[in-house]
């Protein structure tokens, strides 16, 4: 199932790591689902999106548990006075984020003049297991608050340049500050750490996200300037989007800039390798975002309004996964491919190099209605997962109702054998069906909402990542029953080895 965490029920403003979760492990081990996909996990920035994060590395707060908190000591009752009245339906990040920070910083607080000897030596070795990018990524979130949230390559030159004596000046005035940050770092990773165990116990894998790109203002860029085509200000000269798609038709532009792969090459691809490492710590897969991007990515010139003017250039190809999959001792990466878009031979072939799964995505499968373009879930690969919808699609019963072309509505009903009356079971059903080793469908789908909870409108600069579960969504027994039986009569429970 796909479900970002900021999308559980939950009595503070979003989803988040305490007791919600949990239930929906429950809900998962009842339904008899061996899969949970999350989004990126990481600190979001402007716009609330997962995919333009602070850091490849560092977790988000926002999901920091105020429940465990309170269970730790950590938080008192009294500490939660004046919370807002936080709809249960959306996530209102302009009420959620000063009411978190508030708490998380009543919260450090507490844990440094009352902490137990034990956390507290669990937070000085956290903080030196992950020195290698906390302590860049503390100062620079001390930085950004410092400077009124404004990105880095606004500050004063001297730390847009990363002078060594304005960085240690900086790093000793707003150490306690960079101590607040490496405290929230501390919390999420211990809860999150806690989750994945109890998913894992359950027999659950965690399906993570990594985007192919990074944001401008990220610690990444700031940190490590040389692997980005930027100009002397920090500015990038070209950025990354995608040409005129189903999504657009001026394409995607989404600013982020692009790498100087030759610098990585002489490196060894050691960036890439730590990142895909950390987030395999965090997950138990890994969902590749934009994977075409490795083979040729859209490349458009800074400046530019639209995606239109781009030009494709060749990516690092075969030999990063080479890099990876050495460094990692194993003998086949633990990647989903998402291969979707404007795919050529050559990145089916890179895919196949490496026995990547791709993605299919059911939506996506009717042809604009005509026959003759159909993708029919019979001849999917074994090696794929299929999705009802993704996380930028409509969901499943807002696609039939109102986003596909009448062709495509008709085909689909065709296809299916279905009446209409309950078409986003039709659908889970064809996806649990089809031949794909994994199969994963978004919980709305599930639970047959329409577009009005839909993730995210690709293109679209708000009002996206703000859909939330009904406080009653993991209770329901007919959902649970539903798919349980699905799930057992196409060979997909955990009973059956081998099959997920």
């Amino acid at each position: 199932m796909l479900l970002h965490p900021t999308s559980l029920p939950g009595r503070f403003g979003c989803g988040d790591l305490g007791p919600g979760a949990y239930t929906f492990l429950d809900f998962l081990n009842q339904s008899k689902q061996s899969i949970w996909q999350v989004l990126p996990l990481g600190p979001t920035g402007y716009g609330d999106s997962p995919y333009q994060v602070l850091s490849s590395f560092a977790g988000n707060p926002l999901l920091i548990s105020c429940d465990r908190l309170l269970e730790e000591g950590l938080l008192f009752p009294a500490d939660l006075t004046g919370m807002p009245p936080f709809p249960h339906e959306r996530v209102d990040y302009g009420a959620l984020i000063p009411f978190k920070r508030q708490v998380l910083r009543k919260s450090f607080a507490r844990f440094s003049a009352m902490g137990s000897a034990t956390l507290h030596t669990e937070f000085e070795h956290f903080c030196q297991e992950h020195a290698d990018w906390l302590e860049d990524f503390a100062l620079f979130m001390a930085l950004k608050d410092a400077h009124g949230g404004a990105p880095w390559y606004a500050w004063e030159t001297e730390l847009i340049t990363r002078r060594p004596e304005a960085l240690e000046s900086w790093r000793y005035k707003l150490s306690e500050e960079c101590a607040f940050h490496k405290y929230l770092q501390f919390m999420f990773f211990r809860q999150w750490q806690v989750l994945k165990q109890a998913a894992n116990r359950r027999g659950i894998l965690i399906v993570g996200d990594l985007p192919i790109f990074v944001a401008h203002d990220s610690a990444d860029v700031w940190t490590h300037p040389e692997l980005f085509q930027l100009d002397e200000q920090g500015m990038p000269t070209v950025v990354a989007g995608v040409p005129p798609d189903y999504f657009s038709a001026t394409g995607q532009l989404w600013g982020n800039p692009i790498y100087r792969w030759e610098v990585l090459r002489e490196q060894g691809y050691a960036w890439w390798i730590a990142r895909v490492r950390a987030t395999l710590t965090m997950v138990d897969r890994v969902r590749l975002d934009h994977f075409r991007g490795f083979e040729a990515y859209w490349e458009v010139p800074a400046g530019e309004k639209t995606a239109i003017p781009g030009r494709w250039v060749k990516g690092p190809g075969a030999e990063l996964f080479y890099a990876i999959r050495s460094a990692l001792q194993v003998s086949h990466l633990p990647i989903i491919a998402e291969d979707l878009g404007v795919i050529t031979p050559e990145v089916v072939a890179l895919r196949e190099q490496f026995e990547l799964p791709g993605m299919k995505v059911l939506q996506f499968a009717f042809g604009g209605g005509r026959l003759e373009h159909m993708d029919p879930p019979y001849r999917y690969p074994r090696n794929c997962v299929v999705y009802t919808g993704t996380h930028d699609n409509d969901t499943t019963l807002g696609w039939f109702k109102r986003s596909a072309l009448p062709g495509e509505r008709a085909l689909a009903l065709r296809y299916t054998g279905s009446d209409g009356k309950e078409f986003h079971w039709d659908f889970i059903r064809l996806a649990l069906s089809s031949v794909a080793d994994m199969a994963i469908i978004p919980m709305q789908d599930i639970l047959g909402l329409d577009s009005d909870a839909r993730m995210n409108y690709p293109g679209r600069d708000s009002g996206n990542w703000a859909w939330r579960c009904p406080p009653d969504a993991f209770t329901r027994e007919e959902p649970v029953r539903r798919l349980a039986d699905m799930t057992e009569i196409y060979g997909r429970a955990p009973s059956y080895a081998g099959t997920t």
